[in-house]
C-alpha cells in the first residue's frame, strides 16, 4: 500500500504495539535517509515527525544539490570531495528530481573576492577532480562578453571571466518525500504529525522508548525501541533537552533567507554563483525556474520560532543591496519581491565560533549517556553519508545490546 493517510493510521497502530529495532524522530533529509537505509537491511524501523514530512529545514534550501564550491576557499577538502562524489549518485537514484546544469561562475578582480583570476580555475579543476566529473561536464572557461550574454545586466566594472561548472537543480522536498516513499515500500512505519514528548527508560535508566502526541487526534501513546536516533536538525538540542540528564546545547542554527521575482526582472539564463561584492565573504546564488527568478541566501545566527523563522527587513535589505550591486541596472525594490521563504541551517557550535559562513558542514554524531544517539550537521547533499554513519552507530549499539 502506498504511504497516505490510510498507513499513517496503520502505521501508528502498529507502533504502539510492536517494539522496534529503530526509531527515527525527525522526518526530514536526514530522518528519511536514516530510516531508508535501515529498512533496506531489514531493522524493524519506524519514523516521526512532528510537523510534515521535509516541513523544516528539508523544504527551505537553495533547492540544489551541490558540491559546496565555496568550502574549497576554507581547505575544506576531504569535505568537499565526499559531497561532490554525491551529486551524481542522488542524480542516479532520482534523475526525476535531481537534475545537472552548467552553473556559472563570474570572476571579479575586486577587493576580497573568493575566487580570483588565478585561484578560479585551480578551484574548479580541484572540484571536478573531487567529484570525478565526466568530461561532458567538466568545467570550462569563457570570456567576460560571455558572462554578459549569460547574465544580462551583471556588473561589468572589474568582471574578468567566467566558469562554468556542474552542479544539480533539486527540489528538495519531493527528493525527502521519495525517500521515504522508499523506506515505506521497504518495511518502515513513518507517521507525519507525531510529536516526541518525552523518553522511556528500562531499569538502567537507559532510554528503551519515546512517549509521543498524536497531534491529530490529541490522544498520546508509548513506541518502544532498541535504539532511538534524534535526527531532528534545529531542533536537536531541544530533543536532547527532554532526557533526565542536562545536556549541553550543541547547535548553532543560522537562517537562511531567498526571494523570488519574476524572471523578467532579473533576466538571467543559467544559475548564477557569485560574491556578493559587499566585501563580506559571503556568496549569493541567482536561479531562473519556471519563469521566476530566485536568489539568495543570508547566512546569520538565529534565536527564536524555529517552526517558522521570520524574514525580517535586515533580511530583505541585505538581499537587495547584495543583488543590485551584482546587477545594477535591475535596481529591485521591496515591490518586485513576490514571495520568499527562510529556513535554518543545523550547524554545530564550533569552540572557536567566528563568521557563520565559515563555519564547517562536516557532521557529527553523538551518544548522550542515557543512550540517546543524535545526527547534527550536514548538508542535504551528503544525507547519504550521514545515513551510513548513523547506521554504522546504530549496528554497535545494537551488537552491544
Amino acid at each position: 500500500m502506498k504511504l497516505s493517510a490510510e498507513t499513517r493510521t496503520e502505521n501508528i497502530d502498529w507502533l504502539q504495539n510492536n517494539q522496534l529495532d529503530l526509531l527515527v524522530i525527525g522526518g526530514g533529509i536526514t530522518g528519511a535517509g536514516i530510516a531508508l537505509h535501515a529498512s533496506a537491511k531489514k531493522m524493524a524501523v519506524g519514523l516521526i515527525e512532528m510537523q510534515d514530512f521535509a516541513a523544516g529545514t528539508s523544504s527551505r534550501s537553495t533547492k540544489l544539490v551541490h558540491g559546496g564550491l565555496r568550502y574549497l576557499k576554507n581547505f575544506e577538502v576531504e569535505l568537499v570531495a565526499n559531497v561532490a562524489r554525491e551529486r551524481a549518485i542522488i542524480h542516479h537514484n532520482a534523475p526525476h528530481i535531481v537534475q545537472p546544469r552548467k552553473m556559472l561562475l563570474p570572476v571579479y578582480d575586486e577587493q576580497d573576492a573568493s575566487f580570483t583570476d588565478f585561484s578560479a580555475e585551480i578551484a574548479l579543476q580541484l572540484y571536478d577532480q573531487l567529484g570525478e566529473v565526466s568530461d561532458e561536464w567538466r568545467y570550462s572557461l569563457i570570456p567576460k562578453e560571455e558572462v554578459r550574454k549569460e547574465a544580462p545586466g551583471i556588473k561589468e566594472e572589474g568582471l574578468i571571466k567566467g566558469g562554468l561548472y556542474l552542479d544539480y537543480l533539486n527540489d528538495d522536498a519531493r527528493l525527502t518525500i521519495s525517500i521515504l516513499k522508499t523506506a515505506h515500500q521497504q518495511g518502515a512505519k513513518i507517521a507525519n504529525y507525531v510529536k516526541a514528548v518525552g523518553y522511556l527508560y528500562d531499569e538502567e535508566n537507559r532510554i528503551n522508548g519515546v512517549k509521543v502526541a498524536d497531534k491529530e487526534t490529541g490522544e498520546t501513546f508509548s513506541i518502544y525501541a532498541r535504539v532511538v536516533v534524534n535526527a531532528t536538525g534545529p531542533w536537536s538540542d531541544e530533543t536532547r533537552h527532554m532526557q533526565k540528564n542536562r545536556q549541553e546545547s550543541r547547535m548553532l542554527p543560522t537562517k537562511g533567507v531567498h526571494f523570488v521575482v519574476d524572471h523578467s526582472r532579473l533576466p538571467v539564463k543559467r544559475t548564477i554563483y557569485t560574491d556578493t561584492g559587499l566585501q563580506d565573504h559571503r556568496m549569493l546564488f541567482i536561479i531562473p525556474r519556471n519563469g521566476k527568478t530566485y536568489f539568495g541566501t543570508t547566512d546569520t545566527p538565529y534565536e527564536g520560532d524555529l517552526v517558522d523563522p521570520k524574514i525580517t527587513k535586515e533580511d530583505v535589505t541585505y538581499l537587495l543591496e547584495a543583488i543590485n550591486m551584482r546587477f545594477p541596472g535591475a535596481n529591485l525594490t521591496l515591490a518586485d519581491i513576490e514571495t520568499g521563504w527562510s529556513g535554518l541551517r543545523p550547524l554545530i557550535q564550533p569552540e572557536d565560533a567566528k563568521d557563520p559562513s565559515d563555519i564547517s558542514r562536516e557532521h557529527e554524531i553523538f551518544i548522550s549517556e542515557e543512550g540517546l544517539v543524535t545526527i547534527g550537521g550536514g548538508k542535504l547533499t551528503d544525507y547519504r553519508l550521514m545515513a551510513e554513519d548513523t547506521l554504522k552507530t546504530i549496528e554497535s549499539l545494537l551488537d552491544k545490546k
